[in-house]
């Protein structure tokens, strides 16, 4: 069942759905079309980043909010006279590490708002489904709290032996088809499948080229993260429920946030076990597994005996690695730090990011650095992980030194009075703001 803070902001009709959904695991809907209404309509509106990446027709949420009582109405009434056409979706690119980059889709605000409204109905139903093991993009759940749950099984013994997985262009490979069936097991509602469908089967518009591909989710909509969700719950989740666990002979663990996954296990057979089936089950769905990003690693907790060193190997998982290694009071503990990728990519972007706004105010640019800079220890200020803070932000002062320099050839900005500036400036103090462990 959806949490207390889920269920307080749910419409009366959605909280229907959600205990029904419950009650009835197996029930099927066949009346929620008419949940897409203005009300739901606005609360999507409202959910919307106010600076979000506009679509093809460049509309902003504000441009479209001046308006939004008429907008909100006239979507409305195409929605309900099936009329409602969803607009190309604007190919974008993100960096990814290493020279690479990951391709994301950017909606119009009206298909946000439509997309925005499909996924608060479709959360009622599937927030009762989803397995305890399924952390990513789901209300009041988060990546620390995958990272929580993987701290308690290394600490009980149930990470011995990890396999570590990595699925090929997860978003594109999804079968459109066996999502559908897969939705329809529990929606029986031709209207709104039919919305859903306008959703996915929508072209692309790629710099000059465009294509109207039949597979995949576009990665960066406001629904696909959900419908990534109900993907691998069938696909991976419900297996490891009936099949995997039921097989096993020791302790194990499985974490999912989205498509990053990882498994656990107390013994060597039956890591090896899964490993085995693992390619197989996903090939079932049209998934490919990396051949170099899944493997099978040796993980165990070092012995009391050894009184220096790390543990026998480690993992990458939601941008962290994960060691074991000593405290302060002489016992093992598994240990996060920020992956050596990440915090390059991090670098860069501080770099860039100085570049970029080099030309605007010292004001302006602190207030942007500093939030920019912020976000990061958000994520990746948990226990043990200061030193990569401390790494970054040494970084981030070189960067911005090195481009208030370049502001002009006459004057040439020293250290000193840089030092002084930063008085007046001050950057973020590397600091621990998620506790992982409380020990």
């Amino acid at each position: 069942m959806p949490n207390a803070l889920m269920l307080e902001t749910m419409s009366p009709e959605l909280l229907t759905v959600a205990e029904r959904a419950k009650r009835e695991p197996e029930g099927q809907f066949h009346a929620l079309a008419h949940l897409i209404d203005v009300p739901a309509l606005s609360r999507a509106y409202r959910r919307l980043r106010k600076k979000a990446a506009v679509g093809v027709d460049g509309l902003t949420k504000e441009q479209y909010g001046q308006e939004l009582e008429r907008n909100l109405q006239d979507l409305h009434h195409r929605l309900k006279t099936q009329r409602y056409r969803h607009q190309p979706i604007l190919r974008g690119y993100v960096p990814k590490g290493q020279g690479r980059h990951r391709p994301i889709g950017i909606s119009v605000t009206e298909d946000k708002v439509v997309q925005g409204a499909l996924r608060e109905v479709l959360e009622a139903i599937y927030e009762t489904e989803f397995t305890e093991s399924s952390y990513g993009f789901r209300p009041n759940r988060s990546a620390h709290d995958a990272l929580r749950t993987l701290d308690r099984a290394g600490q009980g013994g149930e990470m011995n032996w990890i396999v570590e997985a990595d699925i090929v262009s997860y978003f594109d490979s999804v079968d459109r088809t066996k999502l559908k069936e897969m939705i329809q097991k529990r929606v029986a509602d031709g209207a709104f499948m039919r919305l859903i469908g306008k959703c996915l089967n929508v072209g692309v518009l790629d710099g000059q080229g465009y294509s109207e591909p039949d597979v995949g989710t576009a990665q960066g909509s406001v629904l696909s993260p959900l419908l990534g969700n109900i993907y691998l719950h069938f696909a991976l989740d419900l297996w490891v429920e009936s099949e995997v666990k039921p097989h096993l002979r020791g302790k194990s663990v499985f974490v999912r946030y989205c498509d990053d996954f990882m498994f656990g296990f107390e013994r060597q057979d039956d890591a090896e076990w899964v490993m085995m089936r693992l390619r197989k089950q996903m090939g079932m769905y049209g998934l490919t597994l990396h051949p170099d990003k899944t493997r099978l690693v040796s993980f165990g907790r070092p012995s009391k005996e050894q009184q220096a060193g790390k543990g026998p190997g480690s993992v990458d998982f939601l941008g962290f690695t994960l060691y074991w290694k000593r405290s302060r009071d002489g016992r093992w503990i598994l240990a996060f730090k920020t992956r050596s990728a990440r915090l390059t990519r991090a670098i860069r972007s501080v770099y860039d990011r100085c570049r970029r706004q080099r030309h605007r105010s010292v004001k302006e640019q602190h207030t942007t650095l500093v939030r920019h800079v912020r976000g990061h220890m958000n994520y990746f200020g948990v226990n043990g992980n200061i030193r990569s803070l401390h790494l970054l932000l040494v970084q981030v002062q070189r960067a911005w030194f090195k481009w208030l320099r370049r502001r002009s050839q006459r004057t040439r900005l020293t250290w000193e009075r840089y030092q002084d500036l930063l008085q007046d400036f001050p950057l973020p103090r590397p600091r621990i703001v998620v506790q992982i462990w409380g020990r």
